[in-house]
């Protein structure tokens, strides 16, 4: 999703909505009684395991009445009715008020404990340690390679056309951006070590916001736009791709309730004025929808507010998410994720729909994370039998000459080695040094880059195994 001018050229996009006037209130609940225990049932089919709205409640409830797992009697209207009832009778408030007055709301759903669970388990150190490799070597390296991936795929997700080859090339190699797309991805990844580096160690202020908004919008806006807040004068919408049509998805509220709506929101991530507890990665993820539905700049607002996720994570001590590029996830589906907060403001300020979709892809994005650890790992093991016994190399050094014997083409310098591990030049130029010495790699230089790349006595090694 991407900015724009207020403009007549693109429909606006409403959800679907039942006809309810259909629905004889006075007779539904009689119908209650003979259902009992399978209306229990159907419902939880709608909730999980995702949240459903009326337009695939229809589709999912007919291939369920066609195998009788729900109730007959019920039409589509009646059934969405009872759903929205019971939606509404177990949903709490959030802190996040809408322009009307109303506050979004939501469900703690039954599976909720069980991910958060999942999430402290895994963000306790135990995603690597139970591994065999938290070392600080690989820490710093599995670090690095989240926020390099976080800073591509959020970038994406705004429109930045450019290939993850390329941006991650420009990072590692210390190449100045050819264009926006790429000062894009740059700024995205500066802010990101920026938070982990400085801001995590900091309350949020409007101050801070607005640090964090010339970061990510250097150089890809006018600087008069950045470090302020939009104005109604901007006339500012939200446009996307949803199918093959192009709609404006969100309208923003107004500035002079942004603004004060921002104190609140700075409060809440600050943890002012509360007087329950409440789950750091439930937080997170309200403040992450909080910034998208206020869009309070003329640009960089979605950046923005997956940065503010990973903020308030780091300060709550959650350091495992560094790993973790959840945007990389996202990207994968991301008409859901518009649609999330679509189905979040038009059916009936239900944010439980954001929720669910957010929960799920960190889940996933730890799911993939342990994946990857399992094929370095794997790597590692492959490398391991093609160098001799007497050669001890580090895990960088192993995982260095896997990309060099499968990639092709594959070359590396001091300054993407030091890069891509966050270790110094000096010891970056030591490992390849190592691997120069017993005849592993061989630098050319091409430029003002000397390239390593692999020997033929490591592509012999490597295909003799």
């Amino acid at each position: 999703m991407s900015n724009l001018k207020k403009t007549h050229s693109l429909p606006h996009f409403y959800l679907e909505k039942p006809d309810l006037g259909k629905v004889d209130k006075s007779k539904i609940f009689d119908k209650l009684e003979v259902l009992g225990n399978r209306l229990t049932q159907f419902l939880q089919t709608i909730n999980e395991p995702r949240y459903l709205y009326w337009d695939e409640m229809r589709y999912k409830a007919s291939l369920l009445l066609r195998n009788k797992e729900v109730p007959a009697g019920l039409t589509a209207e009646e059934a969405w009715f009872l759903i929205s009832q019971f939606r509404t009778l177990v949903s709490r408030p959030t802190p996040i008020k809408t322009e009307k007055g109303a506050y979004f709301k939501w469900i703690r759903l039954p599976y909720v404990d069980e991910f958060l669970h999942k999430i402290d388990i895994n963000s306790g150190g135990q995603i690597l340690a139970t591994r065999d490799v938290l070392l600080e070597s690989n820490k710093q390296k599995f670090i690095s390679r989240g926020i390099l991936e976080e800073a591509i795929a959020s970038s994406q997700l705004e429109g930045a056309h450019t290939t993850r080859q390329a941006a991650k090339k420009m990072i590692i190699e210390k190449r100045e951006p050819r264009n926006k797309d790429e000062q894009m991805i740059l700024n995205n990844y500066n802010t990101i070590v920026k938070i982990d580096e400085d801001y995590k160690n900091q309350p949020l202020s409007e101050t801070t916001l607005f640090e964090l908004h010339s970061l990510l919008t250097q150089k890809t806006i006018a600087e008069e736009k950045q470090g302020r807040f939009r104005k109604d004068s901007d006339n500012i919408v939200v446009q996307g791709m949803l199918g093959s049509q192009e709609y404006i998805t969100h309208i923003p509220p107004e500035e002079e309730f942004v603004q004060k709506e921002i104190k609140r929101m700075i409060e809440y991530a600050n943890d002012e004025n509360s007087d329950k507890f409440l789950h750091p990665i439930i937080k997170a993820i309200f403040l992450h929808f909080w910034v998208g539905y206020l869009h309070p700049f003329v640009d960089g607002n979605g950046r923005l507010a997956r940065a503010l996720f990973y903020w308030y994570l780091l300060r709550k001590k959650y350091w495992t998410f560094m790993y973790l590029p959840i945007s990389l996830v996202i990207k994968r589906a991301p008409v859901q994720y518009a649609m999330a907060y679509i189905y979040s403001e038009q059916d009936g300020y239900d944010a439980t729909y954001f929720f669910d979709f957010h929960i799920r892809k960190i889940i996933q994005a730890l799911d993939d994370f342990n994946e990857y650890v399992s094929k370095k790992i794997l790597e590692n093991k492959e490398i391991d039998k093609i160098i001799s016994k007497d050669v001890h190399l580090v895990d960088r050094q192993k995982y260095l000459i896997h990309h060099l014997v499968t990639e092709n083409n594959a070359y590396v310098t001091v300054t993407s080695h030091a890069t891509l591990n966050n270790i110094s030049r000096q010891t970056a130029a030591k490992d390849i040094r190592q691997l120069e010495n017993i005849g592993l790699v061989a630098g050319v230089r091409e430029g003002k880059y000397i390239k390593y790349r692999a020997t033929q006595k490591l592509l012999n090694l490597s295909s003799h195994n």
